[in-house]
C-alpha cells in the first residue's frame, strides 16, 4: 500500500513510485522513493514540487526566520 502524507505547509508527499495524470491528461512518472506533489500551484516542474512554497508568505506569520526567504 502506498502512503500520501499531506504536510499542511508544503506539498503532498507520496511513496513512490508513482504515475500523476495532469488536468490536461498528460501521464508524468516518478520512479523516485518518495515524491513530493504540488499544491501551491507555483512550481515550474509542476506537478512535482521545486520548494517554490517556501517563498510565499502566508497569511498571519510573522517575519520570516533567520535564513528564510521572505
Amino acid at each position: 500500500m502506498n502512503r500520501v502524507v499531506v504536510t499542511g505547509e508544503g506539498p503532498v508527499l507520496v511513496e513512490g513510485p508513482v504515475e500523476v495524470v495532469t488536468p490536461d491528461g498528460e501521464v508524468v512518472r516518478s520512479d523516485r522513493g518518495t515524491v513530493a506533489l504540488c499544491t501551491c500551484r507555483r512550481s515550474r516542474i509542476a506537478p512535482f514540487c521545486d520548494t517554490s512554497h517556501r517563498d510565499k508568505v502566508r497569511a498571519g506569520r510573522g517575519a520570516p526566520a533567520d535564513g528564510e526567504k521572505s
